[in-house]
């Protein structure tokens, strides 16, 4: 099994969608209301959602493809933040990292952490910044091996209904 990172480009808006809602729906079945993550999902992990952010300045996505065949697997979202701690101008927020639980514990976590780093320096970023569920003990984990810090808390809307979520910060 082989899989490959690489830069999103126009054009891999489907596949975007496709494991964003997968990811989505593997890490909050039975976690949060499924109601609500059904309704989530159809109104961020859509093909058009996808397709404005591949176009927006500011935003940098990321794809993880399993050969044979190119299959999404994962991926990686960064953008200038939008959360409510404060924030500086050399700030960046990874807005979503996620990997399918197959392969959780294969380095592909690792390989998009790399890359947001490296994406970071690029623009003379000097922090990286995430939300993250407060009860999703595995990504806690994940971050905190990291050497990511808890700077905040945010509440974040997951189709209608309210959790609150850990805000994250690792300096670069």
């Amino acid at each position: 099994m082989t899989i490959s990172v690489r830069q999103a480009r126009p054009g891999d808006h489907d596949a975007l969608a496709l494991v964003g809602a997968a990811t989505f729906l593997e890490s909050y079945a039975g976690v949060v209301d499924g109601g609500a993550i059904i309704r989530h999902c159809a109104e961020r992990h859509t093909p058009e959602v996808y397709a404005q952010a591949l176009e927006t300045p500011g935003h940098a996505l990321w794809l993880a493809e399993q050969d044979p065949g190119a299959a999404p697997v994962g991926y990686l979202h960064l953008t200038a933040p939008d959360l409510p701690v404060e924030t500086r101008a050399d700030d960046l927020e990874i807005k979503r990292i996620y990997v399918l639980a197959s392969l959780h514990r294969s380095g592909l976590g690792r390989r998009f952490l790399d890359a947001a780093i490296d994406h970071a320096v690029a623009v003379s970023a000097k922090r990286l910044l995430l939300g993250v569920y407060k009860n999703n003990t595995r990504a806690l984990a994940f971050y905190d091996r990291m050497g990511f810090e808890k700077i905040g808390v945010r509440q974040f809307d997951v189709g209608g209904r309210i959790y609150d979520d850990w805000v994250l910060a690792l300096t670069v």
